[in-house]
C-alpha cells in the first residue's frame, strides 16, 4: 500500500479537501501509475456541482493525467514499471463489438454505459480515514498515485514531457479530434466554434490543420479572443455585441451560414444556435459541449429537413489506445503546440484555485 496526496471530493458543492490517501497494489490486469500532472476540465468541474447523477461520493477527480507505471498486476503485458503513460477516461477493451469495429470509438466499458466508479471487479483501491473512495472513470488524475485497468492506459513515448502531454488524455484531443474525426473538415471551408475554453481553442486548432480558410471563434469574453486568433481562428465574434441572434450574425458573415459548426459549451440555447449556423443543405453541426443532466433539446425539424447534419463526439472519435500514442508523436514532431492552452501551472495543494481561475474564464 501506498500513502499519498489526493484531493478529494466528499460530498457534491463542496471545495476539494487535500488529504493522505491509502492507494492497494494493482491487482490482476491493473496498474498502478505515479501520476506527475494533470489538467483540470470543465467536467471535473461538473463532477463537484454534482451534475452527473453517476458518479458516486467520496470521489478522487481528476481524468486528464500523465504519469509513470509504478507496478502492474498479474497478466498485464502493455505496459512496465518505468513506462510514461496517459491514462484514458475512454477505455479500449479490445473485445466489446465497438471496440472490434474499425469505425467506431467508443467502448463499452465506457461510463456512458457502466459507471466507472469502482474498478472493473467493483471494489476500489483508494481509502481516506477508514473511508472507501471512489475513482473517477477510473483515472483520479488527482492523486499522487492511482489505480486503472490496463486496457485504459496508453504507454506514451519516453522522451515526452508530461506536464505538457498530460492534456492530451482529454481536452486537446476532444477538441481537436471533432474537427478532424467527427467533422472531417475539408479544405477551404468556413468553420465557428461556440466556447473558447481549452477543448473550444483545440477545435480552432484542429480546424486550421484540416486547412479550413475562415475559422470563427464565438465567446461572450472578449479576452479569449487573442488566443484564439493565435491558434488560427480569422475571426472573432462576441454575441454581446449584437441585438439579433447569432446565427443571424453567422449567416450574414458567411453568406448562406458555416460549413462546419462545433458547441464546445454545453447549453441547450448554443446547441440550436450552433445547428441553425451551419449551412442548411451541407452543413455539419458537431455538439460537444456536455449539457446538464436531463437537459432535453427542442429542435424545429425544417433545421435538419433541407440536409444539415447534427452529430456529437466522445474524446474526439480517437480510439484510444491506439491513437494516443500516436498524438504524443505528433506533438513531439510539433505538428501541433497545445503547451499553448497551458495558462497556469499550480502545486496539487491550490487544486482548488485552479478551478477558481477555470470558473472565471482565466
Amino acid at each position: 500500500v501506498i500513502r499519498c496526496r489526493a484531493a478529494v471530493a466528499w460530498a457534491a458543492g463542496k471545495p476539494l479537501s487535500v488529504e493522505e490517501v491509502e492507494v492497494a497494489p494493482p491487482k490482476a490486469g491493473e496498474v498502478r501509475i505515479k501520476i506527475v500532472a494533470t489538467g483540470i476540465c470543465r467536467t471535473d468541474d461538473h463532477v463537484l456541482e454534482g451534475y452527473f447523477p453517476n458518479v458516486d461520493f467520496p470521489v478522487i477527480p481528476g481524468h486528464e493525467g500523465a504519469g509513470i507505471v509504478e507496478s502492474v498486476g498479474e497478466g498485464v503485458t502493455s505496459v512496465k514499471p518505468g513506462d510514461k503513460v496517459i491514462p484514458l477516461c475512454l477505455p479500449q477493451c479490445g473485445e466489446c463489438s465497438f471496440c472490434l469495429n474499425p469505425e467506431s470509438s467508443y467502448c463499452m466499458k465506457s461510463h456512458v454505459s457502466e459507471p466507472q466508479n469502482l474498478l472493473p471487479d467493483k471494489t476500489s483501491r483508494f481509502t481516506c480515514k477508514g473511508k472507501q473512495i471512489h475513482h473517477f472513470l477510473w483515472v483520479s488524475s488527482f492523486a499522487e498515485y492511482t489505480v486503472i485497468p490496463e486496457y485504459a492506459v496508453a504507454k506514451i513515448d519516453s522522451a515526452a514531457p508530461l506536464d505538457k502531454v498530460c492534456l492530451l488524455g482529454c481536452g486537446f484531443p476532444t477538441g481537436y479530434g471533432a474537427a478532424i474525426n467527427t467533422a472531417k473538415v475539408k479544405p477551404g471551408s468556413t468553420c465557428a466554434i461556440f466556447g473558447l475554453g481549452g477543448v473550444g481553442l483545440s477545435v480552432v486548432m484542429g480546424c486550421k490543420a484540416a486547412g479550413a480558410s475562415r475559422i470563427i471563434a464565438v465567446d461572450i469574453n472578449s479576452n479569449k479572443f487573442a488566443k484564439a486568433k493565435e491558434l488560427g481562428a480569422t475571426d472573432c465574434v462576441n454575441p454581446k455585441d449584437f441585438k439579433k441572434p447569432i446565427q443571424e450574425v453567422l449567416i450574414e458573415m458567411t453568406g448562406h451560414g458555416v460549413d462546419y459548426s462545433f458547441e464546445v459549451i454545453g447549453h441547450v440555447d448554443t446547441v440550436i444556435a450552433a445547428l441553425a449556423s451551419c449551412n442548411m443543405n451541407t452543413g455539419v453541426c458537431v455538439m460537444i459541449g456536455v449539457p446538464a443532466s436531463g437537459s432535453v433539446i427542442s429542435v424545429d425539424p425544417m433545421l435538419l429537413l433541407t440536409g444539415r447534419t447534427w452529430k456529437a463526439t466522445l474524446l474526439g472519435g480517437w480510439k484510444m489506445r491506439d491513437c494516443i500514442p500516436k498524438l504524443v508523436s505528433s506533438y513531439l514532431e510539433k505538428k501541433f503546440n497545445s503547451d499553448l492552452l497551458i495558462t497556469h501551472t499550480l502545486p496539487i495543494t491550490k487544486v482548488n484555485e485552479g478551478f477558481e481561475l477555470l470558473r472565471a474564464g482565466k
